[in-house]
């Protein structure tokens, strides 16, 4: 096995980078601490961490100073037998002067594979000088996780996939402070192409038929990696069920009580305490997100209805039934997937008359931030129902200002409660990653 390190270790340092589009991710890497980076399958982690590779090389740390091993090697098989201390052992005999001499800047992808890595990169960061970078799939590595076994020695990061900017990046979009017309046009267009194509990377560039089959395996196997194998089900088709049912009501309410019903209708005996635990397995797998009603009562929070999201809308239309979901489904996952990006606990609100505002955003010494999601405005009844429930909404909260996402409507309606602004959801997106909601 140590020679077997000594190949793999070499051939990865003559190996080059696929390092992709730079992103938009702020990583900052603290000493004597790991670095990890978490989120959905095949969302441009592995990427990124070789964008850091490529970026201490540039930044002149010697290409010998980089140790990277992928955990998935099956030339690894014996690892766990060999134990993890020969990874170290190897790079030494290779580099011996390097020993307590030189940093050594460590990526490991999917150390979880191996048993007993939390030890083992602890001691690293103990007792050598190293830097330490980890990438795993949400099936074996949760932040939760990290919290106990890296015992406060380690900082996660979330990574999802493209942002409606980091697309814009790729078409060669600059970042002007004011848009002419032409730029209005490309930005457009470009978020035409994320509506249609989403987010994860690998489905860019790829035709119709090939990114629906594409996302098709993700769903697949992110059920069975991330949820069915990881947790050891023995009879999986409840999970595989109640999933599909998830993706079919994608931004609609449900209730544990609702689930239990469907799949008891199948004939599966899951109990409701099974079905929530499938629920939060989901949710850490970055698969499927619930958004609890904002209310100061943990009680009332876990006793109301709650809505389910997907990680990306256009997955949603290739492996949905396409029964139940629609447009305006879509484009409210599309504005929540955007806000999960920055913020890790959403609400949706409910007015004291009942009426429902989409999203409730609670931000750190500011006011919260309402947003209500709607295709169009064109009709008066709709623009009566939405304006008057975020007039509620603001008023109950005592809040000067809201947002309403379209499609493709802009203008700002004056009410008595206050300002709510109607952005189109293009222009949502391209101001969002680079400054602040309004306050409240």
């Amino acid at each position: 096995m140590l020679d077997t390190l000594k190949r793999i270790i070499l051939d990865n340092q003559e190996a080059g980078f696929d390092t992709g589009l730079t992103r938009r991710i702020a990583v900052e890497p603290v000493r004597k601490k790991a670095t990890v980076c978490i989120g959905v399958r095949r969302g441009g982690k592995s990427t990124y961490m070789m964008q850091r590779m490529q970026r201490l090389i540039d930044n002149g740390i010697p290409r010998e100073n980089l140790l990277h091993i992928n955990f998935f090697d099956d030339r690894l098989h014996d690892l766990q037998r060999a134990g993890l201390d020969t990874i170290i052992e190897a790079y030494y005999s290779l580099y011996p002067e390097k020993k307590n001499a030189e940093a050594v800047y460590c990526f490991f992808d999917e150390i979880q594979a191996v048993e007993g890595w939390e030890p083992f990169v602890e001691r690293l960061l103990r007792t050598e000088h190293c830097e330490v970078y980890i990438t795993g799939s949400s099936a074996q590595l949760l932040s939760r996780e990290i919290a106990t076994q890296m015992r406060g020695r380690a900082l996660s990061w979330e990574i999802f996939p493209f942002s409606f900017r980091e697309l814009l990046d790729l078409r060669g979009f600059q970042d002007p402070l004011v848009l002419s017309t032409k730029q209005r046009l490309l930005a457009q267009k470009v978020f035409a192409e994320y509506w249609e194509k989403g987010a994860f990377p690998e489905v860019i560039p790829v035709d119709r038929l090939l990114r629906i089959k594409i996302h098709q395996e993700y769903f697949q196997t992110m059920l069975f990696k991330d949820i069915i194998e990881r947790h050891n089900i023995p009879h999986p088709r409840a999970i595989v069920d109640l999933a599909h049912w998830l993706v079919d009501h994608t931004g609609s309410l449900y209730t544990i009580n609702s689930l239990h019903g469907y799949l008891k209708s199948l004939g599966h005996k899951a109990p409701k305490s099974a079905i929530a635990e499938y629920l939060a397995w989901f949710e850490d797998a970055y698969f499927f997100f619930t958004v609890q009603i904002f209310d100061a009562s943990l009680a009332r929070r876990n006793a109301n209805p709650k809505k389910i999201y997907c990680i990306d809308h256009s997955l949603v239309v290739s492996t949905s039934s396409g029964i139940l979901v629609n447009s305006g489904h879509l484009l409210e996952n599309l504005v929540f997937v955007t806000l999960r990006r920055r913020f890790p606990t959403i609400y949706y609100y409910k007015t004291a008359q009942g009426r429902e505002i989409d999203f409730i955003v609670p931000q750190r010494k500011e006011r919260p931030v309402l947003i209500q999601v709607c295709e169009t405005l064109q009709n008066p009844d709709t623009a009566r129902r939405e304006v008057t429930a975020l007039q509620e909404a603001m008023a109950e909260l005592g809040l000067k200002s809201a947002l309403i996402v379209t499609r493709n409507e802009e203008k700002e309606i004056v009410t008595d409660s206050g300002r709510i602004s109607v952005v189109p959801v293009w222009r949502f997106l391209l101001d969002f990653d680079d400054s602040s909601l309004p306050e409240g």
